[in-house]
């Protein structure tokens, strides 16, 4: 399937520790960077994150981070 560019570039989020956040893989959602369940129509499913420190957390934006669901800096490339 398909991955939709989000956004070149992370999206800064501010985490909570012991949270699980669902990162959406397939750049579909109206939440990002997080799923809202767009992905259902084209079979890609969120990938979940569990913060282990409270802080900021950057969740990848171009859906294609080797790093995924954190930026790795592929969106530089792209």
């Amino acid at each position: 399937m398909s991955r939709i560019i989000a956004q070149k570039g992370p999206f800064p989020v501010d985490v909570e520790a012991g949270k699980t956040y669902y990162w959406c893989a397939c750049g579909r959602s109206a939440n990002q960077p997080f799923c809202d369940g767009s992905h259902k129509a084209v079979g890609l499913a969120p990938v979940a994150y569990l913060a282990h420190k409270t802080g900021t957390a950057f969740f990848c934006g171009c859906k294609s981070s080797g790093r995924e669901p954190l930026c790795d800096g592929t969106h530089a490339r792209l």
